[in-house]
């Protein structure tokens, strides 16, 4: 069933034609705490090997910033730590239970707060 998966969809690792053409052209670049491969091929194309699905929010900023050529040496070559300030990776929870829904959304089953009264309606 892997194998079907990996034969027809993009979206479960990646698909043959991309691991046949990064046999051929790529230079594999580093890996991330995730399991993502990261890889250069000619002309300077840069792309990625997910580990698991193919999600963009998955590479961590370090290796974002080299993905998107905001900078040259990859964070495999260098002494990269993370910020302070940085969190760690949260997945995309958009159509699950515990995606976010704020207060006066539908799907949030806690009530709407209260209007102020700080505006006015706007009337054609």
């Amino acid at each position: 069933m892997q194998l079907l998966k990996q034969f027809f969809t993009w979206w479960n690792g990646s698909t043959w034609g991309t691991r046949f053409y990064t046999w051929r052209k790529g230079t594999r670049v580093g890996e991330d705490e995730f399991g993502n491969v990261y890889y250069q091929g000619d002309g300077g194309r840069r792309w990625v090997q997910y580990a698991d699905l193919a999600e963009a929010s998955a590479i961590p900023a370090g290796w974002h910033g080299w993905m998107h050529y905001r900078v040259d040496t990859p964070p495999s070559e260098e002494d990269y730590s993370r910020r302070d300030w940085e969190l760690p990776h949260r997945p995309n929870m958009t159509g699950t239970s515990q995606a976010y829904y704020p207060k006066g959304s539908l799907a949030n089953p806690e009530e709407r707060p209260e209007v102020t009264g700080d505006y006015d309606a706007w009337t054609p």
